[in-house]
């Protein structure tokens, strides 16, 4: 069998002295990455396993995780304030959009609210965002990407795909991470740490899977249906109702079929 190819960072992460550490498995990059800050380790750092044995998504849910995939956390430390942190979501997913793109030479790539990578409506890849206040002080926050690249799951309530069975004609992890790494870098400077969110907002919006359609949305309390009008200064889901317009900081999202309602 073919040795992969090694991971490496784009020259612009490079030279804002971003670090790579990588693993052949771990249990959870994101873990990993928060282990390293509590034991005093600095932020820009890279964290990269072939493969995971306890990979998560959002809500604890299970994130499939064999080999020939990107799975990476990029653990970033005192970066922004705590208030402005949820907002490195929407610059993570800016970031990863940017570099699929150019791993797919294919524009048809759209991010869904709040955290995945869609292809023609299919789930390519998702980000988990976590932080911490640590017991020194420093405020970490842990970028965590998870890029279907050789395979996608199939036993999931929503279509999923991979950059191989999309004809990408970059493909590995390793391709991914480069153009990850570059993409991350410009949008941080961007944001500007946090001081300039109506930027990656308007960035966002530019790339937003659903906007002006119907959509459904899964709270913690409730289920609506409404039409998807836009995110808010902090980032938060607007959706008209029938009745009223709602704002949402946490839940997950449906977009409406190809008949433009649901069932």
């Amino acid at each position: 069998m073919d040795r992969p190819q090694p991971f490496i960072l784009a020259d612009s992460a490079v030279a804002q002295n971003y670090r790579l550490f990588v693993h052949e498995e771990a249990g959870s990059t994101n873990d990993e990455a928060m282990s390293l800050a509590r034991e005093g380790a600095l932020g820009r750092t890279w964290i990269i396993a072939r493969a995971q044995s306890s990979g998560r998504g959002r809500h604890g849910r299970h994130w499939v995780s064999p080999p020939g995939n990107l799975y990476a956390s990029l653990l970033l430390i005192d970066e922004v304030p705590m208030r402005h942190a949820p907002q490195l979501g929407f610059v993570a997913g800016i970031a990863l959009a940017k570099a699929l793109r150019k791993c797919a030479a294919h524009e048809y790539l759209r991010l869904k609210w709040p955290n995945d990578i869609l292809f023609d409506g299919a789930k390519l890849a998702g980000i988990l965002l976590e932080s911490a206040e640590l017991p020194d002080g420093r405020f970490a926050c842990v970028i965590g990407f998870g890029v279907n690249c050789a395979a996608a799951p199939r036993d999931l309530p929503y279509r999923a795909t991979a950059l191989a069975e999309i004809g990408a004609p970059s493909r590995s992890p390793e391709d991914v991470l480069l153009h990850l790494s570059d993409a991350i870098v410009g949008a941080l400077a961007r944001f500007a740490g946090g001081a300039d969110f109506e930027t990656i907002r308007a960035e966002w919006l530019s790339l937003a899977a659903g906007l002006g359609a119907p959509i459904k949305v899964d709270t913690a309390k409730e289920s609506f249906s409404g039409i998807f009008r836009t995110i808010d200064s902090s980032g938060r889901l607007i959706v008209d109702t029938t009745n009223s317009t709602r704002i949402i900081e946490a839940g997950d999202v449906w977009l409406a079929p190809q008949t433009g309602s649901f069932a």
